[in-house]
């Protein structure tokens, strides 16, 4: 079997001839990236680069006439074809710097039977410097290779014509030339790395937000399956019970019956065991550990508590309840504890000194919650907190089919309201268990 053999690590790969010739006769569009800082100058380089056209051409044209004597519409198709090449390198660099190619050549074309004693040939004293720009702009978007080819052909070029076809009279500006265009290049290289990097910089941090927002949003679902652990494993335990106990409330209970009982009793143990057993590794980091002692979960009857522990902080809190208030099921309990609860702490660390209102209001079908406060009156702390408080309450109402809403009021305060159903949906894909007669 033939094997393709992989380079080794930070070894350069070859390029194809196919490929590299392709890079150097390609037409494709490669605009010129915008500034991304300050991002009100992020067209400084089009416009500089614009404005920098019409002083070539006009060059290009004054020494022409001035210094070489070309006279007639030469002088302005080439200097209109000098500024056309700086222009075009803001869309196609390759394309501007062929062009940039053929116009250098038509004016050492032009100039060659003109050049008096001491005068350059092939370029003109201006023309390296509007060939430069050429050749920075292909730096900033081509990778190295293909600026290096692009400033060997130039300089080859230059150099043959020189050799073969160079005036007698003329002078050599071939060195200074080649230092120019390599400075250049090199400075192109540097600008096109840093943006590169910053453009690298930029998407990890944005994949590290989201991570960030992903890691906490799974540890919320983690201490939401922690305290419904609690939940579940109760009523698991209640429903044992009541299959043991049951048989002892019947007279003559049915062989039938009995069974039956004795399943459901054997299905709850086996399902809290497994419960356990999954669920309680979450209640530590380590799950060879022995697990954290068992607490009741918090209700809506603790709420006092809770507000009185704020009260103590240094938060002026007052409370309204609103419909008959009456015992939930444990998960809108929990749930709404949570959200009450994280809503004061968000008020204690960015809101201090502001007044709080908890308003509930127990309707027909749900649950409404509203806790408002006004604006803070001194400077809040730094928060050292992952600032996704609202990512879990919204997770929590969520998860119960409710609806979570939080932003900043009119006055410089801020609120979070909560509609949670008294009775949530069963999950989607759930199963429903009947009793059937044989």
């Amino acid at each position: 079997m033939n094997q393709q053999t992989q380079p080794p690590a930070g070894e350069h790969r070859t390029v194809p001839p196919r490929g590299l010739a392709r890079e150097l006769f390609t037409l494709k569009r490669d605009p010129l990236p915008k500034m991304s800082r300050p991002r009100w100058l992020a067209w400084l380089p089009h416009v500089v680069l614009g404005y920098a056209a019409i002083p070539c051409g006009v060059l290009t044209g004054m020494q022409l006439n001035d210094h070489y004597g070309v006279q007639g519409g030469a002088v302005v198709g080439l200097s209109l074809l000098s500024s056309a090449s700086v222009l075009l390198s803001m869309f196609r660099p390759i394309a501007a710097w062929w062009l940039g190619l053929v116009t250098a050549a038509l004016i050492a074309w032009a100039i060659h039977d003109h050049v008096g004693q001491g005068q350059s040939w092939p370029w003109t004293p201006a023309g390296p410097f509007t060939f430069a720009l050429l050749i920075l702009m292909v730096a900033l978007r081509v990778p190295p290779r293909v600026t290096v080819w692009v400033i060997g052909i130039t300089l080859v070029l230059s150099g043959v014509a020189e050799v073969v076809l160079r005036p007698p009279q003329s002078q050599t500006i071939i060195a200074g030339v080649a230092i120019l265009f390599g400075f250049v290049g090199i400075l192109g290289y540097a600008l096109r790395a840093t943006r590169l990097a910053r453009g690298k910089l930029v998407e990890q941090e944005t994949l590290t937000e989201e991570e960030r927002a992903r890691r906490t949003l799974l540890e919320e679902r983690s201490r939401i399956a922690r305290e419904l652990h609690d939940v579940v494993a109760h009523h698991m335990s209640v429903i044992s019970i009541q299959a043991q106990v049951a048989p002892h409330l019947v007279e003559n209970p049915s062989q039938e019956l009995m069974e039956n009982l004795a399943g459901i009793r054997a299905n709850a143990l086996e399902a809290l065991t497994e419960l356990r057993r999954v669920l309680g590794v979450l209640r530590s980091e380590q799950p060879d550990d022995p697990a954290a002692p068992q607490h009741p979960q918090p209700t809506l009857a603790e709420l006092d508590g809770l507000v009185d522990n704020v009260r103590g902080a240094g938060l002026e809190v007052t409370t309204a309840i609103a419909g008959i208030r009456r015992p939930l099921t444990p998960g809108v309990e929990l749930t709404a504890y949570r959200i009450v609860q994280e809503a004061l702490s968000n008020c204690l660390r960015h809101a201090p000194g502001s007044k709080v209102e908890v308003g509930l209001a127990y309707g027909p079908r749900d649950l409404h919650l509203c806790i408002a406060n006004t604006a803070p009156t001194r400077p809040a702390a730094p928060s050292q907190g992952a600032g996704h408080g609202l990512l879990g309450m919204r997770e929590r109402a969520g998860m119960l089919g409710g609806e979570l809403a939080a932003g900043p009021c009119p006055d410089g305060g801020y609120e979070v309201s909560a509609v949670l159903p008294m009775d949530p949906p069963a999950p989607a894909g759930g199963t429903s268990t009947e009793l059937k007669k044989d």
